[in-house]
């Protein structure tokens, strides 16, 4: 299990890594709405990782891999069937890209909040993922440092779980 609390520590066994979360800082799951840049709290199963193989190596993991391409995306629609899943570019609605210029996207974990089943608006991307250098907020996601990361993925057990909270 890893545990995100406040302050801003990311837990994975008995290490602690420092992270950063939604400009919102965290909201209860069942009132996080698209857009509001809240971290969900909860038990979140980390369900895959999708990475950059042109910029980094193939992670050794016990979870679940698949390669990024240019024109990834994720919806963020509510009113899109396609809501909160991965997609293509072109793409008619509302989506986020996925192939980035900056590196935060090198490695995504992709959460199970919203997941199964989708409820239109409750939230879309809640990933973990790669911090920016100067560890500004999300948009609701929690990201780590890429070493935390690499790290995570080679001790994680494919049913590992992301917890979300406040803490004690």
């Amino acid at each position: 299990m890893i545990a995100v609390e406040a302050p801003l520590v990311l837990r994975f066994g008995s290490r602690k890594f420092r992270c950063t979360i939604g400009r919102s800082g965290f909201i209860p799951a069942e009132v996080k709405c698209e857009g509001d840049g809240a971290s969900p709290t909860g038990s979140w199963r980390l369900w895959r990782v999708l990475y950059r193989a042109d910029r980094v190596s193939p992670p050794c993991s016990h979870l679940p891999l698949d390669r990024l391409a240019p024109g990834d995306g994720w919806c963020d629609a509510p009113d899109n069937p396609a809501y909160n899943r991965k997609i293509r570019f072109p793409f008619a609605a509302s989506a986020e890209h996925l192939w980035r210029e900056d590196h935060v996207y090198d490695y995504i974990g992709i959460l199970s909040h919203n997941g199964d089943p989708v409820t239109p608006g409750a939230g879309s991307a809640i990933f973990l993922h790669l911090a920016r250098p100067d560890w500004a907020a999300t948009e609701g996601c929690v990201a780590i440092a890429q070493d935390s990361f690499e790290h995570i993925l080679a001790h994680a057990p494919a049913n590992c779980r992301v917890v979300i909270g406040p803490g004690p």
